[in-house]
């Protein structure tokens, strides 16, 4: 996190630990407005790698699960980085800035992604860095999200899964509410200060459940080359591209969608117990052996933790789920905002 940057928002009332906004004094209070109102989230928990170069699209089309070549200037994308076996390395909402393209991603794998990427740069003219402390990012989420956006920053993009430049950085719209802001560091306090008139500060776990309720998922230090992406329903979120060319575990990916033969798909559940990224799913059906993990998990506004799981299909759709142990907290599925494949 950018030390000035983080100076300012404990004048905000946040508490921080390491790169991570807890809260801001309530985190209860905090979770009601997600659930109603429109909030404002610092993402400094999250990393950005940067690519730059001449020939950093046909690097990166060669490397991730999406087609590069329709990120334009205008344009954002969920996008996906595999193993040779197919399994998910990590997965970025990735947009241009100026020169760069920006692959936002959970922190705690940064370092290892850009490592194993800039292995495979070779001769290409292309770099990547780590630009997390370039800028300053937000999102906003929530009824007056649009106009607190446009007042902050000056334009927003008409429709989801855009990107507009304005003069304090960049706009990317994720959807009808939710909006992500890299802005210039000299230009962010100004930004939060219009933002905050119609959108209550959250900390990091405010957003990431609303995040999880968009049936959005986030490969984490803990669930590294556990899924390939149809697990995690990235194909449905639009992060890959069945038409493009190869890329590291490609075959792997194209196999399991035109067989479609998938065992595991990720779900929407809620737990009256404390869950986290990596626990273990257990149901009656198989012997002891886990029937599923967690992807991600946040408290709920009204008490326990919502999470998004991958789950043996057969398990969710006709036995009682348990977290942890086969004795431990029934999971209760929620419906995802998209539909599953038959």
């Amino acid at each position: 996190m950018i030390e000035s940057w983080k100076t300012f928002l404990q004048t905000q009332g946040a508490v921080i630990e390491g790169s991570t906004v807890l809260n801001y004094g309530d985190a209860s209070a905090e979770r009601e407005a997600a659930a109603g109102g429109t909030i404002v989230a610092d993402l400094s928990q999250l990393g950005v790698i940067a690519f730059r170069g001449e020939e950093t699209a046909s690097f990166l089309q060669g490397q991730l699960t999406n087609d590069i070549r329709s990120l334009h200037t205008d344009a954002a994308q969920w996008n996906g980085y595999c193993s040779p076996k197919g399994r998910l390395l990590g997965n970025f909402l990735m947009w241009r800035q100026g020169e760069d393209y920006c692959l936002q991603l959970s922190g705690d794998i940064l370092a290892g992604v850009l490592k194993r990427l800039s292995m495979f740069v070779l001769r290409a003219k292309t770099k990547g860095r780590d630009a997390s402390d370039e800028t300053v990012r937000l999102v906003v989420a929530g009824k007056q999200a649009r106009a607190a956006v446009s007042a902050a920053m000056g334009a927003v993009p008409e429709a989801a899964m855009r990107s507009v430049a304005v003069e304090a950085g960049q706009v990317i719209r994720l959807g009808d509410d939710k909006f992500v802001l890299s802005i210039a560091p000299k230009r962010a306090a100004a930004a939060w200060q219009i933002l905050r008139q119609s959108a209550t500060p959250v900390g990091a776990p405010v957003w990431d459940w609303l995040r999880l309720n968009a049936g959005i998922p986030m490969i984490v230090a803990a669930t590294q080359e556990q899924f390939v992406p149809q697990m995690v329903n990235l194909e449905i979120i639009g992060g890959v591209s069945f038409q493009k060319g190869c890329y590291p575990g490609q075959e792997i990916v194209a196999r399991s969608q035109y067989l479609g033969k998938f065992k595991r798909r990720m779900y929407l559940a809620h737990v009256d117990a404390p869950a986290a990224a990596g626990d273990n799913l257990y149901s009656a059906n198989l012997d002891g052996q886990a029937c599923g993990a967690v992807v991600n998990a946040a408290p709920a506004p009204a008490g326990g933790f919502d999470l998004l799981a991958v789950i043996q299909i057969e398990s969710a759709n006709t036995q009682t789920l348990h977290l942890g142990t086969l004795d431990g907290a029934a999971l209760s599925l929620k419906p995802l905002p998209y539909a599953l494949p038959e």
